[in-house]
């Protein structure tokens, strides 16, 4: 084992067996941060945090975690809080940027791509320090007619590199970036104290087949977090939910809050099926208390 000491003094600095240990403490300022997940769903992305109330001072429902970015994405942050500020300050330019110069709005993938270079930038240089947040991005894009991937300019009509008739490009996007710069596409994503349990439970949905709907997305967003806080359930914490769905769907293709009734019904099915749960461990367990008693 390789000891830290004098490599861990400057992000531009490698240790000899090429770890970069202050991008890997700031791994550890969002490992934490509340828990951050995002759902890709046939007709939309659901992104929710498990919001910590650190103090009964604070007002319910202010100071957001999750943010819109321009009209059809959103970005949830798990880290510091600050950090998650400025990240999104610059995607909004990044946003703004491209609706300039390219009279549209950008798509999900192109923000994350230049975001995730972004963040890689400041592992770079001793002057500045990593972001100390993992970044959630979900989208909706606009549904347009493209030729095939790749094809620059108009191409020939048929054949090999012709267009593909009726072919489409846009619908959800949900990408992840961590403090190296590193981001992926994702069916499901989550980040923050409660990774694990979160993953495990992403896991168990069959997000690949995009069966399940952006309603069942909310249910099931909520029941993650409540899942993910059983390691924090000494702590209160207030659930922050959005949604994007399609241009026909509940927001009209636009970043927005989940409706107050719809987080609450979610709330109480989660926390039944939370008690649910716990029943059946207490049925199983007294079998075994039982041979014991026996023997």
């Amino acid at each position: 084992m390789v000891s830290c000491t004098g490599y861990d003094l400057s992000n531009s600095v490698f240790s000899p067996d090429g770890r970069n240990f202050q991008v890997e403490y700031a791994v550890k300022a969002v490992e934490n941060g509340g828990t951050a997940i995002g759902i890709r769903c046939k007709d939309g992305v659901v992104l929710a945090v498990e919001k910590i109330i650190s103090s009964k001072l604070l007002k319910p429902g202010a100071n957001k975690r999750i943010a819109t970015v321009d009209r059809h994405i959103g970005i949830a942050t798990s880290g510091l809080v600050p950090d998650g500020r400025h990240f999104v300050s610059r995607a909004r330019d990044e946003a703004a940027s491209w609706r300039s110069t390219y009279k549209g709005p950008i798509s999900t993938s192109v923000l994350a791509t230049r975001l995730g270079g972004y963040v890689q930038a400041y592992t770079l240089y001793s002057s500045v320090r990593p972001f100390g947040v993992t970044a959630i991005v979900g989208g909706w894009d606009t549904e347009i007619e493209l030729p095939v991937d790749g094809q620059v300019g108009a191409g020939p009509k048929s054949g090999s590199g012709g267009k593909v008739e009726g072919a489409k490009a846009g619908g959800p996007g949900l990408y992840m970036i961590e403090p190296s710069g590193l981001y992926w596409g994702y069916y499901g994503a989550a980040t923050g104290k409660g990774r694990q349990s979160a993953k495990a439970e992403l896991e168990k949905l069959d997000l690949s087949s995009e069966k399940l709907t952006l309603l069942d997305g909310v249910k099931e967003a909520a029941r993650i977090i409540y899942v993910a806080h059983e390691d924090s359930k000494d702590k209160e914490f207030e659930l922050e939910m959005t949604w994007i769905s399609t241009a026909d769907g509940p927001t009209k293709g636009r970043h927005e809050e989940v409706p107050k009734e719809l987080v609450e019904e979610a709330e109480k099915a989660a926390k039944k099926a939370l008690e649910g749960e716990d029943e059946e461990e207490e049925e199983e367990s007294k079998p075994a208390e039982d041979d014991k008693m026996e023997e």
